[in-house]
Order: structure tokens, then sequence, then C-alpha cells
């Protein structure tokens, strides 16, 4: 059976990030998608871990040849998902979980329209600078124009399936948690799930 593909996707600063890797230590059999991007590797960063590193020619040769699902544009850096990477997973009956920006899930939406669509956002606009502050790399005007962005990119929750208030971190996880398990319970995958099973419980018994 084909794998379920999630799509996860959150202004800067939301928490986006440490969502999924938790969500990862307690789900089975969901992969996340690697990442390629041009921006410069930081400290702790592993190549192929954290995102597949890349030289801006050699990406936007890729985004010539159809190699990306989604790819945008976020800062100056580009960023992409490939598309032989996802669709090998799904065939194989893994469900996959993109961590993208909202562009990337409209690029996503059209080409797998029955993908699973999840917006996270945070308490409040203070609570979100006060997130941007707290990483200590960016200057004051750059933490004011990520929140600008931040403002325009939350007004993009309405064409998701799912919105996600990550105000206490373990309802938040406990929340998309219980959005994976959900969809792995509804009819059409518990049908062929569990096709033997369902065949034989419907059969009518022989009477005796």
């Amino acid at each position: 059976m084909s794998g379920l593909l999630f799509v996860v996707s959150a202004a800067s600063g939301t928490g986006k990030t440490s969502l999924v890797k938790a969500l990862l230590e307690r789900v089975n059999n969901l992969h996340v998608s690697v990442s390629h991007t041009t921006r410069g590797q930081r400290p702790g960063e592993l190549d192929g871990v954290h995102y597949h590193f890349s030289k801006k020619e050699d990406f936007l040769a890729l985004v010539e040849q159809g190699g990306f699902i989604e790819h945008a544009e976020v800062f100056g850096n580009y960023y992409g998902t490939a598309q032989a990477t996802v669709k090998e997973q799904l065939a194989k009956g893994h469900d996959v979980l993109l961590e993208i920006d909202w562009q990337g899930a409209q690029q996503v939406r059209k080409l797998f329209p029955e993908s699973i669509q999840i917006f996270i956002l945070p308490p409040s606009q203070f609570d979100l600078r006060q997130r941007l502050s707290n990483r200590g790399t960016d200057t004051v005007e750059v933490i004011e124009h990520r929140l600008s962005c931040a403002v325009e990119d939350m007004q993009q929750y309405t064409n998701f399936d799912y919105v996600i208030i990550n105000d206490d971190f373990n309802k938040a996880l406990h929340d998309l948690e219980s959005l994976i398990t959900a969809n792995r319970l509804t009819m059409p995958q518990q049908a062929e799930r569990h096709e033997d099973l369902i065949r034989k419980l419907i059969t009518p018994v022989a009477q005796k």
C-alpha cells in the first residue's frame, strides 16, 4: 500500500522543527524527507542529515530538470524537496513528513492533493518575537524583518487541513501525534492495511 504524505508548515520561530524532532521519536514508520538547501551549513549540522547542502548552480539545475516536488527562495536561500526520494518512500508504504514553508506546501498540494497539511501557529506575536530573539544570532533589524515576514506567512493558515497552536509544547506534540494516528485509521487506510482480516469478518458464516 502507498504511504501517507504529511506536510508540516509554520512561520519562522514557531517551534516546528522541535515538534517534528520529538514526533519522530514517538511515531513509527514516519520518515522525514531531508531537504536540499543553498544556505550555509551551521555549526552542528550534518550534510545529508539536517539538509543536503548544495551549490546554487547545482540546485537551480535540478529545478530545471523537474527534480523537486517543491522549492522556494527564503531570505535569499533556496530550499527544495527531491521528488524521487519522496515517491520512493511512499511507494514502499512508508509515511513521509515534509517540514517546509507554506509556499512549498502549496506546490505539494498541486502534485499530491491527497497530502495531509498541518500548520503550526505560536500563541502570540510577542511570544514569537521572544523566540526569534532567544536564538541570539540575529540583529534587532533582522528579527523585526523576520517577524514581519512571519505575520504574512501566518495568514496562509486557512489553506491547511489542520491548525495546531504551539503554546504548550507537550500539548502541541500530543495534537500533532493524534493527527498522524487519526489519518492512519481512516477507512481506506484500514481497509487496505487489514484487507484479509476484514474480508473474513464480513464473509457470512456457513450454516452447519
